[in-house]
């Protein structure tokens, strides 16, 4: 695997086990996730080869926590 950095090509996670939350709709409108090391990765599921962002676990939980105590309610999804 090559260096991981955010941006970096999805594809290029050779090693990576990308997982799909089964709330995914037909037309796969659903983030992947892979651990990559001591990080996690993301991916839009549709565009598989495209950009990866890369967030450390201390990331990734502080955003959850937010968007499980509505923190994020103001964004229109």
């Amino acid at each position: 695997m090559g260096e991981v950095h955010n941006g970096v090509g999805a594809s290029t996670l050779t090693d990576a086990q990308w997982i799909k939350a089964k709330a995914s709709d037909a037309l796969n409108d659903c983030v992947e996730v892979a651990e990559v090391g001591e990080n996690v990765a993301m991916r839009n599921s549709r565009y598989p080869d495209g950009p990866a962002l890369i967030f450390t676990r201390s990331e990734l939980a502080a955003f959850v926590d937010g968007a499980s105590n509505g923190e994020f309610a103001a964004m229109t999804v």
